[in-house]
């Protein structure tokens, strides 16, 4: 369980960083991150603080929302 915590955590850095690389978001990556964070129905810390990152870079226009 606690491998798969870190494995999930570990995704959604990922496309967190990619997001920020990108200085994009497709919808269909944001959905996959929602997806990845509630997938056990537990949204730990960890989880909670890559989402607010996100979030915030989206709210700041760092991170552009694109279709896709």
């Amino acid at each position: 369980m606690a491998s798969d915590k870190h494995e999930t955590g570990s995704k959604l850095s990922k496309m967190i960083k990619k997001a920020i690389f990108d200085c994009e978001l497709t919808t269909s990556e944001h959905e996959t991150i929602l997806a990845l964070a509630s997938e056990d129905g537990v949204i730990t810390k960890e989880e909670q603080a890559l989402l607010k990152q996100l979030q915030d870079l989206l709210a700041n226009q760092t991170i552009k929302r694109v279709r896709g």
